[in-house]
């Protein structure tokens, strides 16, 4: 499992980096985030009871909260604050932050 060795927040709160070692730095959109945050509210109890959470691209971060030694809280100026985003969430949306665009722009234009 990797652990962070850097979170950073950028200044317009849209952008999260999150740097495992220095060969692994992601930056992922708080969009992404959002939408697919690990929350029960996001994602439900099982696969097929995943919300499609529409119209997210300004969103912001307002908060990052430590959990334990192995996940972050982060909340959002939409109100949401329920997702626990563990070291092993954050490395998974860094690491395929591009496809996870595509199938979520893809699953809001077929649901238009």
């Amino acid at each position: 499992m990797p652990t962070p060795t850097e979170i950073r927040l950028s200044k317009d709160k849209r952008l999260l980096t999150v740097a495992f070692g220095a060969e692994e730095v992601y930056e992922i959109s708080s969009e992404l985030l959002r939408v697919e945050s690990p929350s029960a509210e996001v994602q439900g109890h099982d696969p097929s009871q995943k919300k499609l959470v529409r119209d997210k691209a300004n969103v912001e971060i307002v908060g990052i909260e430590p959990v334990g030694n192995y996940a972050v809280r982060l909340v959002f100026d939409d109100g949401h604050d329920t997702g626990i985003f563990s070291w092993e969430v954050l490395h998974r949306l860094g690491s395929q932050a591009d496809a996870l665009m595509i199938a979520y722009r893809q699953a809001v234009e077929a649901a238009s």
